[in-house]
């Protein structure tokens, strides 16, 4: 899907150049410390210097465990520049999930953040096949101490020797319905999206960026941008809403990412009337629809600083829904995933490729020089997802005439009930504006008479008690009886994946061995 002309620089040499920019400026903070942008280029030389020292051949696999920290951000960018390809391990992964992952891509190398995953990186050293190198942050049982030697290397100038068609990265998808799958890009396609991200996003002049979830997910993809407008990336290692309140007010945050679940907790939590939050401009949503009843309750409580992203691992960013867009006397639009970006072609295709009327359904399907190179190991999907030069994200969406999209649902989540064609989202957007629900998924149960039975498992918000049948006839008014739930059942919290997605694998499942917990 690249061009051969160089669309963007690669994204580590755009690194080097912000860096370089404002030598004397704080890149980087955390709890009990910093870094300017003079001493994060220093680091990533010297730690290229032991990576290169290391015999990798080129276009070896390097994979991360980490925390949000400064010195494994700038062993990635090394990494890149020495002609390596990087994978970022999910924090939250179960063992299983990170042994796949470096299995998998064949990583030969395994970088280990010594203080968060002592333990868990000491079993993958032990478990992974493959592996030659192990380097740890800090000292630890396993492995070679990467800051030892980086203190031991001298100094080293960061220089890139990495070609456009070299491997950058391999990104893996949520796997939320079906098996994970590494999204592999060049250097050519991994040079857009921070591009894509200035141009479109509204990221405030000089950021200062609070960096709370992984960012070796969809929090990372703010840093190269915060840093090419001469911001500072203010680290924190886990989601601690005190925490979280004291350093935007201490810090003056100006913005950051959370997923919906996080917004939720900081509107539930005590402490958030008592904290200054007003530095804040731009607060980023996304991974997951969020509900408009509390949409509203944060524009009330925390102010018009919200603006929805829309992407996925194999191309982001793909739209946003900016902050004028979130206005209480519009609320239809918080169903909306936003306008395009200019960076993306974006089409609403039917299943021959053809574009769909304006209001139709249909799937979403991008072009843009940012999207995935391919599947990792798997032509077929490739050949299926990149199909006719169209990125098939597999989201089943409608435009309205003014172009924003609102997604209907995943194109393999539809439920087929009585013969009608169902998009859980569709239920999920009603069930959401109901004042008793905090979080709702809806997925098709097997049932003898409908085929599947449309079910919606919900978690009431605190100290509610939401009836069922109301529920139920609220869908049957809105959206029709097909649409209309056979089953409630009313939970205390729904299986998340760890980038704080709702994981209808796990929900369908349960419902296949214990169909007789339902209620309604």
């Amino acid at each position: 899907m690249g061009n051969p002309l160089h669309a963007f620089p690669p994204a580590c040499t755009q690194t080097l150049r912000a860096l370089a920019r404002y030598p004397s400026r704080v890149a980087f903070s955390w709890p009990g410390g910093s870094i300017t942008y003079q001493s994060a280029t220093d680091l990533i030389g010297r730690i290229q210097k032991v990576f290169m020292q290391t015999g990798l051949q080129p276009g070896a696999r390097v994979a991360f465990l980490t925390a949000n920290r400064a010195d494994s951000w700038c062993a990635g960018v090394a990494a890149q520049l020495s002609q390596l390809a990087i994978t970022w391990l999910h924090p939250l992964g179960s063992l299983d999930d990170q042994l796949f992952q470096i299995e998998d891509c064949e990583a030969e190398m395994l970088v280990i953040d010594a203080d968060t995953f002592r333990d868990r990186g000491g079993e993958l050293a032990a478990k992974a096949t493959g592996v030659k190198t192990v380097f740890t942050l800090g000292p630890a049982a396993c492995g070679v101490d990467l800051l030892a030697a980086v203190d031991a290397a001298g100094t080293a100038s960061p220089r890139n020797f990495a070609a456009p068609d070299d491997i950058a990265i391999l990104n893996y998808t949520g796997g939320t319905t079906g098996k994970s799958k590494g999204v592999l890009r060049t250097h050519r396609e991994y040079g857009g999206w921070a591009n894509a991200t200035l141009a479109d996003f509204e990221i405030p002049d000089i950021p200062s960026y609070l960096a709370v979830a992984p960012i070796s997910h969809v929090a990372g993809t703010k840093v190269l941008p915060t840093l090419m407008r001469g911001g500072t990336v203010h680290m924190l290692k886990g989601f601690d809403p005190e925490a979280v309140f004291r350093t935007i007010a201490r810090e003056r945050i100006n913005f950051t990412l959370l997923v919906p679940t996080m917004i939720y907790v900081l509107l539930d939590h005590p402490a958030l009337g008592r904290h200054d939050l007003s530095s804040l401009e731009l607060l980023l949503y996304g991974a997951s629809a969020m509900s408009p009843s509390r949409l509203v309750e944060g524009l009330e409580r925390i102010g018009p600083v919200f603006s929805q992203l829309y992407g996925q691992t194999e191309c982001y960013p793909v739209s946003v829904l900016r902050k004028a867009d979130h206005d209480p006397k519009t609320p239809e639009m918080f169903l909306s995933c936003g306008f395009p970006v200019s960076a993306c072609e974006v089409k609403v295709l039917d299943d021959n490729d053809q574009e769909v009327a304006t209001g139709e359904a249909g799937e979403i399907c991008v072009r843009g020089p940012h999207a995935m190179t391919e599947y990792w190991k798997q032509p077929e999907q490739t050949a299926e997802t990149l199909k006719n030069g169209w990125l098939h994200t597999g989201d089943i969406a409608r435009k309205d005439e003014r172009g924003y999209m609102f997604i209907l649902d995943r194109k393999k989540d539809m439920i087929v009930s009585g013969g009608f064609n169902i998009f859980p989202r569709e239920v999920e957007d009603v069930l959401s504006q109901h004042a008793d629900v905090a979080m709702v998924a809806v997925v098709g149960v097997p049932d003898d008479k409908w085929g599947e039975a449309v079910t919606a498992v919900v978690v009431a918000r605190e100290g509610a008690k939401p009836n069922a049948d109301e529920l139920i006839n609220l869908v049957k008014t809105k959206k029709g009886s097909a649409h209309a739930p056979k089953h409630i059942q009313f939970v205390k919290e729904l299986p998340m994946t760890g980038v704080g997605k709702v994981d209808k694998k796990v929900l369908k499942a349960g419902f296949w061995t214990g169909r007789d917990r339902m209620v309604g």
